[in-house]
């Protein structure tokens, strides 16, 4: 029983547990949404917002292609809101609080006689000859 319990208190298997949960809460909201707001807005723009009457027969076999045009769309209002209404959301907040990266060590500088870039190890200029005063990331100070 030891061993069960700290698989079970393991933080990726509680984590994964409250993601599971708040998922399907999730997604009655999201069904709830598309069901009671969305399916009726597109009732009234088109006129018909319930597809299931739809069907046709084939040797005594009735295909029901109007319940499959209605999951479809289902999942693609769904998928829509999810989009909308979560992702670009949450990206948009995640982007905001990143910060930028630290910027990069400079490996050059300017020759005080001809400002020629050189490396910032150089002790003399590559363009000029003239030497070069050594500064304090070269000395390792």
């Amino acid at each position: 029983m030891k061993g069960f319990k700290q698989f079970l208190l393991r933080g990726n298997v509680v984590d994964l547990a409250v993601a599971v949960v708040v998922g399907a809460a999730f997604g009655a909201v999201v069904t709830a949404f598309v069901k009671d707001l969305l399916t009726p807005l597109i009732a009234a723009l088109v006129g018909k917002p319930d597809f299931s009457a739809f069907y046709f027969d084939v040797h005594g076999s009735r295909f029901l292609y109007g319940d499959f045009i209605n999951a479809a769309l289902a999942f693609l209002l769904i998928s829509a809101a999810v989009y909308f209404f979560v992702v670009l959301p949450i990206n948009a907040l995640i982007q905001r609080y990143r910060k930028a990266p630290a910027p990069a060590d400079p490996t050059t500088k300017k020759c005080p006689e001809c400002l020629s870039e050189i490396p910032i190890a150089a002790r003399r200029c590559a363009f000029c000859a003239s030497v070069v005063a050594e500064s304090g990331a070269a000395a390792g100070k």
